[in-house]
């Protein structure tokens, strides 16, 4: 208590001097302790270990005073009520999601505009107006319940089971709705995460995966292992829901139940946390009681099940083909030597493949925009499908039977328009055109390469106002991610487009350590490889100012989970090559992120500090571990939400505690907590526009900006 008791008091004492007339900005002071950890013969001082207990009244008050501070700070800038004007404006156009089929009838998101949550709306023929069939607006004054990403219909198309997850976090209570009547069934299923759906062929029940309750002070910090499978009979509460598998030898498996179109199987896709390379298993259903086969169990490549015919597999995959293929396996005869490869590797990185009207639809990425190809069941006869131009493509579901799909294409300049897409004749034709209160044909999107520190080619978007002159002084938003074997492709952003309206040049550098270009591109980035990451970032705002685009003091680098810890590593390493930073919700603590709920599932890429190289490598970067004293860094606006539950707050509360006893220049370090609020799946639109609103205020305070707001 007496700890407790000396930390409230400093807080108060810190925050005080906001209260005159002509304040300036004044941290909190923050509590040290004498906390030192060993690893491996090295010691490590954690002074801000307490800040990781969310649910101490410390803590609780340390968060508040800092926000106090950083809402003050936001809140007079002068530019602020036009710029969330405008990005109401821009935000308010309709947002469609790929619809699907199921039984006879449509489903698919939208969201109006300004709605907080997007809503679930159905129909039977193409030309009808949709019914609204789920709308999660209704369910919180706030905003704060949202449907979750994964709802799944049965094969009738006369049910839907539905996850809700609340304040964004990534748990997730899922329900039963009957689409006839529109009224839910009383079933209720809790602690369920990492999961979705997948309906039995008699659409009597679905399949699951949900670990067993935590502890009530563990929700949302505590370690997450032991998933299980189980099958949830409609109609019987959860307590008897059939565990359908499990591995006690294994807490840190995740399982991932599917039944196939014909109902036969059930496929069980095994993943070690976020190791690309997982385990395929299956149970045959039309046996009671058949055993779980392990059909894929060397932990040797990353498969992808795409559908079965009989008892003929297929499978996306990177085994002897980095940059990925499509193989298909005979249950009866499912040696390595019988493998059939039917769509080989080449030198575009294959994305997705779904098998509709009995076809092939594959997905590729060449230089990190898409393209689109059709091949004959056998693999044969490839035909390109056109797509509108350079940007991103999301869609071609359906099942092995069905004549049409729908995908969505978008860029950066333009949101993502709906087509209905013809199998039998290629034919797409538009579904839903968004409209939005933007002119794209101002702007243009450039793609160069530059070289990385080690000669490494890498490639960049470049978004820009026509005609931009390049005379060094122009404010540049550079984002990245790399990392999680994730491509960073063209995207549409309401933000972004004020950015661009504002004089600003957007870049999209596609680092090292996504999936732009397969395993090996992947790989560079991963674990003892990690630098590489930052190396290439930090080249991308290097080739920027040589090429006359800008200067260091014009440059905002921007990132959110494992790109704010890429903006964390980067201002810690180069705090003289930047002018701004904004970092969300990142992986600062390279030390103890593993501590934390779903945290060690991060170890395959990013290694553990329990391992002495991996440990050697990852202190030779964590963001917490090098900030210095003396130092002059960039202005810095730190965002977490407290319920995030994936990267838990912790990572940014002790980095920016660090950032500001450190801070020897005149710039601002300022951390920004949302309330009721995760990841950033399921973020309310009212509160990402004012989210938003805060991160472009603080660009044009501390980059000098002086943008001028006309009428749409």
């Amino acid at each position: 208590m007496r700890f407790l008791s000396a930390i409230l008091s400093v807080l108060i004492a810190g925050c005080a001097a906001l209260d005159s007339p002509d304040a300036r900005l004044v941290y909190p002071i923050t509590a040290k302790t004498n906390q030192v950890d060993n690893y491996h013969g090295t010691l490590v001082a954690d002074p801000y270990r307490w800040l990781e207990d969310d649910n101490s009244a410390a803590t609780k008050s340390w968060v508040e005073a800092e926000n106090k501070v950083t809402f003050a700070y936001l809140q007079n800038i002068s530019e602020r009520p036009a710029i969330e004007k405008r990005l109401r404006e821009l935000w308010d156009y309709e947002r469609y999601y790929t619809p699907e089929k199921r039984g006879g009838r449509y489903f698919f998101m939208c969201n109006k505009g300004l709605q907080n949550q997007s809503v679930l709306y159905t129909f039977t023929n193409l030309s009808d107006p949709p019914q609204t069939l789920l709308d999660p607006n209704a369910l919180s004054a706030d905003g704060t319940v949202s449907l979750a990403g994964d709802y799944n219909v049965s094969n009738d198309g006369n049910l839907v089971a539905y996850g809700l997850t609340r304040a964004g976090s990534d748990w997730q209570e899922w329900k039963v709705r009957d689409i006839r009547t529109g009224q839910d069934f009383a079933d209720e299923l809790h602690w369920v995460k990492f999961s979705g759906a997948s309906w039995s062929k008699d659409n009597l029940g679905f399949y699951y995966s949900r670990y067993d309750q935590p502890a009530k002070t563990d929700e949302l910090k505590g370690i997450n292992q032991f998933h299980k499978l189980f099958y949830h009979r409609l109609g019987t509460p959860q307590s008897e829901d059939r565990l359908v598998y499990e591995r006690k030898d294994h807490p840190d498996w995740l399982f991932n139940g599917t039944i196939t179109d014909d109902g036969r199987y059930l496929v069980i896709r095994v993943s070690l946390g976020m190791d690309k390379r997982n385990r395929f298993f299956y149970q045959d259903l039309q046996t009671s009681n058949s055993p779980v086969v392990e059909l894929l169990n060397d932990l040797d490549a990353d498969y992808g099940f795409i559908d079965n015919v009989g008892e003929v597999f297929y499978f996306k995959t990177g085994f002897n083909a980095p940059r990925k293929r499509v193989i298909a396996i005979d249950l009866l005869n499912p040696s390595r030597e019988a493998w059939r490869e039917i769509i080989p590797e080449c030198a575009d990185k294959l994305e997705t493949v779904s098998l509709v009207g009995d076809q092939f639809i594959a997905t590729y990425l060449h230089d990190a925009y898409y393209t689109a190809k059709i091949f004959k069941r056998d693999g044969s006869g490839p035909r390109e499908i056109k797509l509108p131009g350079l940007g991103t493509v999301d869609g071609f579901g359906g099942k092995r039977a069905d004549t049409e799909t729908f995908y969505q294409f978008g860029g950066f300049t333009t949101p993502g328009t709906i087509y209905h897409y013809d199998v039998a004749t290629g034919k797409s034709s538009v579904f839903r055109q968004p409209k939005v209160l933007f002119n794209a044909a101002d702007y243009e999107t450039r793609q160069v390469f530059y070289h990385s520190k080690d000669g490494t080619r890498v490639p960049m978007f470049i978004v820009c106002k026509k005609g931009l002159k390049l005379n060094g002084n122009n404010p540049v938003f550079l984002t990245g991610y790399g990392g999680f074997n994730i491509s960073q492709t063209p995207g549409f952003s309401p933000p972004a487009m004020l950015g661009l309206e504002m004089g600003v040049i957007l870049v999209q550098a596609n680092l090292r350590g996504g999936g732009e270009y397969g395993d090996a591109w992947h790989q560079a980035g991963m674990k003892t490889r990690k630098q590489n990451v930052f190396d290439d970032f930090m080249a991308a705002a290097e080739w920027l100012i040589a090429n006359h685009y800008t200067r260091p003091a014009k440059i905002t680098i921007a990132g959110g989970s494992n790109g704010g810890l890429l903006v964390g590593a980067c201002l810690t390493q180069r705090p003289e090559l930047f002018g701004a930073a904004l970092a969300g919700a990142g992986v600062m603590d390279m030390l103890r992120f593993e501590k934390f709920t779903i945290g060690w599932a991060w170890t395959p890429e990013y290694g553990s500090p329990e391992n002495p190289d991996e440990f050697a490598a990852l202190y030779a970067y964590s963001p917490l571990h090098h900030v210095k004293p003396g130092v002059k860094y960039p202005a810095t606006l730190i965002s977490t939400g407290d319920h995030d539950d994936r990267v838990v707050p912790a990572h940014s509360f002790k980095f920016a505690a660090a950032l500001q006893a450190a801070q020897a220049g005149a710039k601002p370090i300022l951390l920004r907590v949302e309330t009721r609020a995760g990841h950033g799946a399921g973020t309310p639109t009212s509160k990402t526009i004012q989210h938003s609103a805060d991160n472009w205020s603080f660009i044009v305070k501390e980059l000098d900006l002086h943008p001028t707001f006309s009428e749409p």
